[in-house]
């Protein structure tokens, strides 16, 4: 009777966007996380008085993330299993808005012999219950290899508002995504932007995005090279590591990680550009693209055996970049914007534990929102 009522009482509140099969949609929703109480990023956490932070036995902490909490590979799972997982991790629904918390290495449109996300919405769509005469599709994602939020729409006027409320953002300079990673090598100083433009050139056998420290004028109007820039915070650091939180005020291929290896800095699990991050007596130096090529990321011996890991392993290193929050306008514009929050998977908790680090909770708060009327922090899920 409870679980009823309280799908009596959402449906009464779904914003009216589009046509009434909204409210069909969310009640079948509810159904699906009511079979599925435990999406992946908390089913292998110890969850006491609403904190997501795991604990570990004496035990468990003498393993890999490997091991424990293991790392979702979704290579091995079918289509099926596939769209019940992205089902699973529906961090927010209302009206024609459902945002999902993607696993690390699903991509979002990929090649068509690949099972991507977009190649399974007809699917989730109709998993969800979702009844409307438009197609569920993709207004904002996590790249394929990082985790995190990826915000769907099942009404085109609804999407068009939304892209609207992003143009606006970026004349304001106002950050839309925030991700969170884990660094090897701390950004110095702890708070600052990185401003540095980019382009995409053939090195040997790979396509792979580097900087231009002095773009010409012809060059950025042909678009051939395109002026970039991340805001960047340290939020914690511990022997050599940090916790980083990465607002995007720009998108091109592979942003985020070209822009820490020009700190000096490369993100756990990437394993294509961190070799520009070399070092010589103690200290690190930027090494030339031409010669870095991508290959298994290489970590010192004491971050390796704060890990449980071996060199040997470190091609099974998941990246740890998270799209953490994304900003979202409310459909009453009076009420301003809201964010979207989608916690990091286990293996990233675990790995922050281990090196000694803290993530304090949200990572962005509404005084981060420039010129925004009325923010709110929408905490993951609609219950």
């Amino acid at each position: 009777m409870d679980v009823v009522c309280q799908q009596l009482v959402l449906s009464k509140s779904l914003l009216t966007l589009c046509d009434s099969g909204y409210r069909m949609a969310t009640r079948s929703l509810s159904s699906v996380r009511a079979r599925n109480p435990l999406p992946w990023y908390r089913t292998r956490l110890d969850i006491k008085n609403g904190d997501r932070k795991p604990r570990f036995t004496p035990q468990d902490s003498k393993v890999s993330i490997l091991r424990n909490p293991g790392v979702v590979n979704v290579t091995n799972q079918t289509r099926e299993k596939l769209c019940e997982l992205v089902a699973q991790n529906v961090v927010y629904s209302k009206g024609p808005l459902v945002a999902v918390n993607k696993p690390q290495g699903l991509s979002v449109s990929g090649i068509p012999e690949e099972v991507s996300l977009s190649s399974l919405l007809p699917e989730l769509q109709q998993h969800l219950g979702i009844r409307s005469a438009t197609p569920l599709h993709v207004v904002k994602a996590a790249p394929k290899e990082s985790s995190g939020l990826v915000l769907l729409s099942s009404c085109h006027t609804t999407s068009k508002h939304i892209e609207e409320f992003y143009a606006k953002c970026r004349k304001s300079q106002t950050p839309v995504v925030t991700f969170c990673a884990v660094t090897v090598g701390i950004p110095s100083p702890i708070e600052g932007d990185v401003n540095v433009a980019l382009t995409i050139e053939q090195i040997g056998e790979h396509k792979l995005v580097v900087p231009v420290t002095h773009p010409t004028k012809g060059s950025l109007e042909r678009r051939e090279v395109k002026n970039t820039e991340t805001h960047y915070k340290v939020l914690d650091s511990a022997d050599s590591c940090a916790l980083v939180q990465l607002q995007p005020m720009s998108v091109f291929q592979s942003q985020l990680l070209v822009h820490m290896t020009w700190k000096l800095c490369k993100v756990l699990g990437d394993h294509t550009y961190s070799a520009r991050v070399g070092k010589v007596l103690g200290e690190p130096i930027y090494v030339p693209v031409d010669i870095a090529v991508p290959q298994t990321q290489v970590l010192e011996e004491k971050i390796l055996r704060k890990m449980h890991f071996t060199q040997q392993q470190m091609h099974r290193m998941p990246l740890h970049l998270h799209l953490h929050q994304l900003l979202v306008p409310n459909h009453d514009e009076q009420k301003g914007s809201m964010l979207l929050t989608a916690p990091p998977p286990p293996f990233f908790l675990r790995t922050i534990e281990l090196l000694g680090l803290t993530m304090k909770e949200p990572l962005l708060s509404s005084q981060n929102l420039l010129a925004l009327p009325k923010t709110e922090s929408s905490s993951s899920s609609q219950n």
